[in-house]
């Protein structure tokens, strides 16, 4: 078997799929989502949103250059859609998110919001020139010369397909958090307190009544930056 599946009984738990009804399904191509927080937009196509009936009708639907993935074509049934990607196809748009079992959803959103995405930062370095690269969660680096305090674990809301910065969200005390892991994943809450570790462990952010790993602590500016379901 093809490397480029593997078995339903080992795929990811977030992936809202059966894992007993076939033996193999697609894997996404390597990206900057991890396989965990992403799936490849052939199986979206047919087993999540089920606007084709198989494969087959799939690749026509991609082939129709009508399927775009945060602002650009794409066709490639294996490009994996992953956290805060924005999904169009035809009029329709849809925002991947994790829900509160922890499985992704591919939620309709209005055009308007389609227009941007949320990205969290996960890291910085200065690059030849004195121009700071910022590295975000999705696999993509921005390059900007703005000496703005950019942090690991802000979020900034980015223009598509454009991709030019448009807000920059700061991880501080009192911000708005989504949460992607934990027993708390698919809920909101304002961040209370942050705990930087100064050695190999995981920092701390606490919240009201419970706290989890910075990593799973993704900021976004308001509630409905995450839909919940129909967005009128």
């Amino acid at each position: 078997m093809s490397r480029s599946h593997h078995k339903r009984l080992v795929m990811p738990r977030t992936w809202p799929l059966t894992r007993k009804t076939n033996i193999w399904v697609q894997k996404p191509n390597p990206g900057g989502h991890s396989t965990e927080m992403c799936m490849p937009l052939g199986v979206v196509l047919r087993d999540v949103l089920k606007v084709a009936h198989n494969i087959r009708e799939a690749k026509r639907i991609l082939h129709s250059r009508k399927v775009l993935v945060d602002g650009k074509i794409e066709t490639d049934r294996s490009r994996g859609v992953g956290l805060m990607d924005v999904l169009t196809i035809g009029e329709d748009n849809f925002r991947c998110v994790l829900d509160t079992n922890g499985k992704l959803r591919y939620r309709p959103i209005t055009k308007k919001s389609a227009k941007s995405k949320i990205c969290r930062v996960m890291g910085k370095n200065t690059i030849k020139g004195g121009s700071t690269q910022i590295h975000l969660h999705d696999g993509r680096n921005i390059v900007t010369d703005n000496k703005s305090n950019y942090n690991t674990g802000d979020s900034l809301v980015i223009s598509l397909p454009n991709q030019e910065v448009t807000t920059h969200i700061q991880m501080k005390k009192g911000a708005l958090a989504y949460l992607t892991g934990g027993s708390h994943i698919g809920e909101t809450a304002v961040v209370k307190d942050q705990d930087i570790k100064r050695s190999s462990k995981p920092n701390e952010t606490s919240f009201d009544d419970f706290g989890t790993i910075t990593d799973y602590v993704f900021i976004i500016s308001k509630e409905n930056d995450i839909p919940l379901g129909d967005e009128s």
